[in-house]
């Protein structure tokens, strides 16, 4: 078998999901509500912390990401409004109104179940079909993509084919390969997990944070609903004779959120790694400034940090599309589709509003109150850089 660099570690199966159990842990610390104590009585009153909210909702209405303005901001039409007597709140919603992160890996949970569900129809239309007779249109819908790239006029947007730029790594940069190997599992789940708690912490305000996780949300769903119905195979499946080889799970050495039971195989187009490094490469530049300078706006942010942040914005797509396929588990295309179904989910993600009165009767039904999110409680500058305003 031929060097193709150093595969996972066999620690996998316990340090990634400690480090995303970690991730979260930290998140649930720093993201809390520090003007909230969870046991009533002992200095906190959530009527005043609630209310400090609200003059910062009212003092940044110009910045809010909502066309409507804070009154329509998402957090605020999930909880109830005005402030209430912390006392009276059950034990549940003391929790919640303290570690209000916990909200958002709620709605990650979700997501999982529903990708779990993907896989369920997948698994059906698998024994319906025949299992071989799904492979094989899996397979097909590779090989169309391979042509489509290199045996058709759209060639020239494809200078470098999948199998030669793995080929590149392969033969002299085993170094290279092994780094993709290793960031190719670390990159989706953790990566992104890590990124939504950063995230949470330094946007300007919660309408903008909200409009990220929605995006990101409704990018899953689209790519939920392809994989469902558009089986394709990833290179690493294709028949030897197309000369991709399998870097990432040599051996049994795969991660345990890109192998076995945890993945759709015959699920490459499009990309999830590709659409979480889109959003996340967007994210940064909005968090440059550089949008409000192009606009004629005055830059908060130092010119170094916007240089931070629009080399990171250009460099972590990139980074993450030269991984997927180079360890071949991706097709240029299939970025290119991920890429237009963020555009679409980013211009549709207020069709998750529509879920609101659903959310507030379940909240009903346990008798919950929704908690503040602590996303404005960061420093000045941060405050200061704005919102997408309009563009949602």
């Amino acid at each position: 078998m031929p060097d193709l660099g150093h595969p996972q570690s066999q620690a996998r199966e316990w340090f990634e999901p400690l480090l995303v159990v970690t991730i979260m842990v930290t998140s649930l610390i720093v993201n809390r509500d520090r003007d909230f104590s969870l046991f009533p009585g002992r200095g906190d009153d959530l009527s005043e912390s609630l209310m400090k909210r609200e003059d910062e909702f009212g003092s940044s209405s110009s910045r809010s990401a909502s066309p409507d303005g804070p009154k329509n901001s998402v957090d605020l039409q999930r909880s109830e409004s005005g402030p209430i007597d912390s006392a009276k709140l059950n034990i549940p919603s003391r929790i919640l109104q303290k570690f209000p992160f916990l909200v958002e890996m709620f709605y990650w949970a979700l997501n999982f179940v529903a990708y779990s569900m993907t896989k369920k129809i997948g698994a059906g239309l698998y024994d319906r079909y025949g299992g071989h007779a799904v492979t094989e249109m899996a397979q097909d819908h590779g090989i169309a993509i391979l042509n489509i790239e290199h045996n058709s006029p759209l060639s020239i947007f494809f200078p470098v084919t999948e199998v030669d730029f793995q080929q590149y790594l392969l033969n002299g940069h085993l170094g290279v390969m092994t780094i993709f190997n290793q960031i190719y599992s670390l990159v989706h789940i953790p990566g992104t997990v890590a990124f939504l708690s950063w995230y949470y912490y330094v946007a300007p305000n919660f309408d903008t944070f909200a409009i990220v996780r929605r995006t990101m949300t409704l990018g899953n769903f689209a790519a939920f609903a392809i994989f469902s119905f558009y089986p394709c195979m990833p290179p690493r499946l294709l028949p030897e004779s197309f000369g991709f080889k399998d870097t990432v799970r040599q051996e049994h050495a795969e991660s345990v959120w890109v192998g076995g039971s945890n993945v759709n195989q015959l699920a490459a187009m499009p990309s999830l790694h590709f659409t979480y490094a889109f959003i996340i490469g967007c994210t940064f530049l909005y968090q440059s400034g550089l949008l409000q300078r192009l606009r004629g706006g005055r830059g908060m942010r130092s010119p170094l940090t916007s240089f931070a942040y629009v080399l990171s914005g250009i460099f972590y797509p990139i980074l993450v599309l030269s991984v997927i396929v180079a360890t071949a588990n991706h097709y240029y295309l299939d970025a290119v589709v991920a890429t237009f179904s963020v555009t679409m989910s980013f211009l549709c993600n207020r069709l998750w509003l529509i879920l609101l009165p659903i959310e507030s009767f379940l909240l009903k039904l346990l008798r919950l109150r929704k908690p503040r999110p602590s996303t404005r409680r960061v420093s000045a500058p941060e405050r200061s850089v704005g919102a997408l305003e309009g563009m949602a």
